[in-house]
């Protein structure tokens, strides 16, 4: 089997995982409430990193005959404020995501989670970025597709759930600019972990503020506390940044969009979820606009005269 193929099957997983982290996110909400779940899978999502960042110092090490800590905190200073700085954004996104599974199906906030490849694009032109002429069919793509999946009735109102999650997209798409602006100073999974330990420090400390945290609750909630936390945080992340050595690119951020089909099929089996056809649709057209976001820009190069 080629490199590329494993890693094509790695990003794969990858996307499975992080599709069918929807189900146990809407699960936890069965034993406790959003800000207990999401404070505590992802504080150790950032812990299941660190062994993560070890491994991989120690190989860079040996590859270079040199002995460098895994962490140096003036070395990785960048790598501690830009990982802040992304835990606050996820912090905000995912407290959204949470509330909002509360309301509506784990299929649908897979969906709708995925527009912040639309969201992208318009605050990039905010920030006086560069933006292919394509993305601008992605956001009409994208409204549709919301229109057709959530607002069923023809009222053209979101239900409550859906809000939550759409704000949840644009604050992911913040976050993925916030990501952008750091991740080229500093070593990508330092950021990572950082990034989960502090949203996962600010999600705990509004449970204590805001709610009122079980330990039995908690302890019945261990599976999809676990399975969020170790394998959609901590496994996923590094299974992508392994495979993403070898793989390419546009063919890997085309199979990571996976990640929603899985969400729905997850619904569909575990939590016996279903869709209108119009639904359906709706999730079909966010899809398509996801995937021609992904596609790479076309370089036109004029002959010599």
């Amino acid at each position: 089997m080629s490199k590329k193929m494993k890693s094509n099957i790695l990003l794969l997983l990858t996307a499975f995982i992080w599709g069918s982290a929807f189900v146990a996110q809407k699960s936890g909400m069965d034993y406790i409430e959003p800000f207990t779940y999401n404070g505590i899978r992802t504080f150790i999502g950032g812990l299941v990193l660190i062994p993560v960042i070890i491994f991989f110092a120690k190989k860079n090490n040996k590859q270079s005959g040199k002995n460098e800590k895994a962490f140096d905190f003036e070395r990785d200073k960048i790598a501690v404020i830009g990982g802040m700085f992304c835990g606050l954004a996820l912090f905000v996104a995912s407290s959204l995501q949470q509330f909002g599974v509360s309301y509506t199906t784990a299929g649908k906030a897979g969906f709708i989670t995925t527009l912040y490849v639309v969201f992208v694009p318009i605050i990039s032109l905010v920030l006086r970025k560069r933006v292919r002429p394509i993305m601008w069919l992605c956001v009409v793509l994208g409204a549709v597709g919301l229109y057709l999946l959530c607002m069923t009735d023809a009222s053209f109102t979101l239900q409550f759930g859906d809000m939550l999650v759409l704000l949840c997209a644009i604050a992911f798409a913040v976050h993925i600019m916030v990501i952008d602006h750091f991740s080229p100073k500093a070593d990508g999974v330092k950021i990572s972990c950082v990034q989960f330990l502090f949203s996962g420090a600010l999600g705990i400390i509004c449970m204590f503020i805001f709610e009122n945290p079980d330990l039995g609750n908690i302890i019945a909630c261990w599976l999809p506390i676990l399975y969020a936390g170790v394998l959609s945080c901590g496994v996923a992340y590094t299974l992508q940044v392994v495979a993403q050595a070898d793989a390419d690119p546009t063919a890997a951020s085309l199979i990571l969009c996976l990640e929603s089909v899985f969400a729905v099929i997850s619904g569909a089996i575990l939590l016996h979820e279903s869709m209108s056809p119009r639904e359906l649709m709706g999730c079909a057209v966010i899809f398509v606009a996801v995937i021609i976001s992904n596609l790479p820009e076309k370089k036109v190069k004029l002959a010599d005269k």
